[in-house]
């Protein structure tokens, strides 16, 4: 078995993959690659037995089989090429245990043990009960959106997850950690009406691929599993299969006091006022009275307090609410608008964020911070 290779072309395919495996996989075989080479077509699969990554990338070659190539070392001695061809071979090894990968460059050449490729679990059996497509940007949109704000929390794994509500006239992506909540709403993706829980960790390595595409995503889904398919990359995933927690019940109706400011200034003054925070709560308070946002921050045990006064554009009742400033700072920072709004009702009930400008018309977005209670 031999074939011929960009340097670039397979560190790029290696870096597409490589985020599914982990150090302590569940059976050694998965600190390996799977190389299997069918002419010019060289298909490289990760899994870590709950998810399987697969791309394709274009070889010079006109054999075929298949090897299992530890992962780490690998990866880590392809790094060190910049853009140029590499000859990869096949061979027994000498000492008559198994074989080695021999990689040759323009003057150089290096040897890889190889483990047994036959012991690598086979990709899951997949029978879809329904598939819906969508674009790879509108996607992507929804796991920069959402996927900050799941739980890492594993005694509560539904939280850990990102649930793809798909309906009729409009598809939801939902997050939460119970102490925030994310829904991102496109009226240009519709299906069947389906809900499924997607785990955390695919999603992750999904969104920095999804980025860099403009191709059509398809997804393919049952009770237990989902397939992901676009250009030449396949994912196959195990759902998380629980019941996602009623989330549109925690979002108060009744907003009336209406706060609108611009969102950089907002974002920089509760950075600022967050270095003096307690550091168990993160709290910062909103005092509202006219159109001045008056901002503080205290950590009593070191006497550390901030005080702000930042203008703003204010509707509503005198209202004094605590949130966490590290909730607040990430949803800020995920938005791209200039102006947020900030509806809120009591000083103990959830803030609701939404941007004012920077979303298309088939997209709405919604950000939910509980208060802390105290200080």
């Amino acid at each position: 078995m031999k074939f011929i290779v960009s340097s670039g072309e397979l560190q790029k395919a290696l870096q597409t993959v490589g985020g599914v495996i982990s150090g302590s996989q569940s059976r050694p075989i998965l600190e390996n690659y799977l190389f299997e080479l069918e002419g010019e077509q060289l298909r490289i699969t990760a899994s870590d037995g709950e998810t399987t990554l697969i791309t394709s990338i274009v070889v010079k070659s006109e054999d075929q089989g298949k090897i299992a190539v530890p992962s780490k070392l690998f990866q880590d001695f392809i790094k060190t090429y910049g853009e140029q061809p590499l000859t990869l071979i096949v061979k027994d090894n000498e000492e008559g245990t198994g074989q080695v990968l021999e990689i040759l460059d323009e003057k150089d050449n290096f040897l890889v043990a190889l483990d047994n490729a036959d012991e690598y679990p086979s990709i899951p059996d997949f029978e879809a009960a329904q598939q819906i497509t969508m674009p790879s940007d509108a996607l992507s949109e929804a796991l920069v959106n959402t996927l900050f704000a799941t739980s890492n929390d594993s005694l509560r794994p539904v939280m850990t997850g990102m649930l793809f509500q798909i309906g009729e006239t409009e598809t939801n992506f939902v997050a939460t950690d119970s102490h925030r909540l994310v829904v991102y709403k496109r009226t240009d993706i519709t299906g069947e009406p389906m809900d499924f829980i997607m785990p955390k960790k695919p999603l992750n390595i999904f969104k920095n691929i999804l980025s860099s595409s403009d191709e059509e995503v398809k997804i393919e889904f049952n009770q237990n599993m989902a397939k992901f398919t676009f250009g030449n990359h396949i994912w196959i995933c195990r759902l998380i299969d629980l019941k996602y927690p009623n989330y549109s019940a925690v979002i108060p109706k009744e907003n009336p006091n209406v706060l609108t400011i611009n969102r950089n200034l907002l974002l920089s003054s509760i950075k600022r006022a967050s270095i003096m925070s307690n550091k168990s709560t993160n709290q910062v308070r909103f005092k509202l009275s006219g159109n001045i946002l008056h901002l503080h921050a205290e950590d009593t045990e070191y006497a550390n307090k901030a005080d702000m006064q930042i203008p703003c554009d204010y509707n509503g009742e005198d209202i004094n609410i605590g949130f966490s400033s590290k909730f607040l700072t990430e949803m800020l920072a995920v938005l791209r608008s200039e102006d947020i709004v900030l509806r809120m009702s009591q000083s103990n009930r959830p803030g609701i964020i939404e941007p004012v400008d920077g979303l298309e018309e088939n997209e709405h977005l919604l950000m939910l911070s509980m208060p802390v209670i105290g200080i």
